[in-house]
């Protein structure tokens, strides 16, 4: 059993950012799953599963504003998940041959934003919807991959892809069908999603047009995503070293990191990292040299 855990850490370290949010989807579902198992065994109340979902409230939403980040990474149906898995695995893969990994990685949190907002205002501005404003919540992937899915098909109009049955088909006319569809089922049974969406897909549609533009919309949110996980990771690192008379003394400090720096350096040290996947995915592990294995290992351990 340990070496199977040991081997899915191992692969999810040297996965690409694609293979990383899979990993974590399917975590997150199973770990539900699991809980919502034991409650019902116990016959206890699994009301706690709203505080991962996100609210159509307002007022609920500013209790939990968590909310509107962890909502992209939960599902409750093993069919709910297979299906957006499925679309994230196949127009990711399409995705990473434009664009980079941490392209992918902030769209995907900007797409979940954009769905997540364009649920709430639609729940508290439309009259169709008030009456349910107070018991609705939004839960999945689905306005993360749309924006993928969006900004790939955009910014690649003529990228055919073969569909069973149609056979080879533009990737745009495929994403559009899909937008029409969410806007027909706007007031179905499944409101939540197809609005959410759509606010998914407007974010695809407006990165592929502002990176024509040389504008990358996911600059900050990638930013933002390093500084949270500098924080959560940071360890503090008291250094000393022993003077020849024997006596200890605090090391001299290096001079610190201005923020422009900072983000330089991360930056080149992901593109780097990136760079090594890319090579990874191609042609495999040995096809890397010495020094690109030990910086894979090195960020594996960060």
């Amino acid at each position: 059993m340990g070496n199977i855990f040991t081997e899915i850490n191992r692969k999810f370290n040297a996965g690409s950012i694609l293979t990383k949010y899979i990993y974590v989807n399917a975590g997150v579902f199973i770990v539900i799953r699991l809980l919502v198992i034991i409650m019902r065994l116990f016959m206890t109340d699994s009301s706690y599963l709203e505080y991962i979902q996100m609210p159509s409230s307002w007022q609920l939403l500013c209790y939990r504003p968590w909310t509107i980040f962890t909502y992209m990474f939960v599902h409750f149906d093993f069919l709910h998940i297979l299906f957006n898995m499925l679309w994230l695995y196949w127009f990711g893969k399409i995705f990473l041959m434009f664009f980079n990994g941490r392209q992918m990685g902030g769209l995907y949190i900007l797409g979940g934003i954009a769905g997540g907002l364009l649920f709430i205002l639609s729940y508290n501005i439309f009259p169709f919807f008030r009456g349910y404003s107070g018991n609705s919540f939004l839960v999945g992937a689905s306005a993360s991959i749309m924006a993928i899915v969006f900004a790939v098909s955009f910014y690649q109009k003529d990228y055919v892809i073969n569909l069973l049955l149609l056979g080879r088909v533009k990737l745009i006319y495929l994403a559009i069908g899909v937008l029409l569809l969410d806007v027909i089922a706007i007031t179905s049974e499944n409101t939540g999603g197809h609005i959410a969406h759509i606010g998914g897909s407007l974010v695809g549609i407006l990165f592929a047009d502002r990176y024509r533009k040389g504008k990358d919309m996911t600059n900050f949110m990638n930013r933002l995503i390093d500084k949270f996980v500098n924080l959560i990771t940071r360890k503090p690192s008291f250094k000393v070293y022993r003077s020849e008379t024997g006596k200890s003394r605090p090391q001299k400090s290096r001079r610190a990191e201005t923020d422009d720096e900072y983000r330089r350096r991360r930056n080149e040290e992901n593109r780097a990292i990136d760079e090594i996947l890319d090579k990874l995915k191609r042609s495999g592990y040995e096809s890397l040299s010495t020094e690109e294995k030990k910086k894979l290992f090195d960020a594996s351990r960060k």
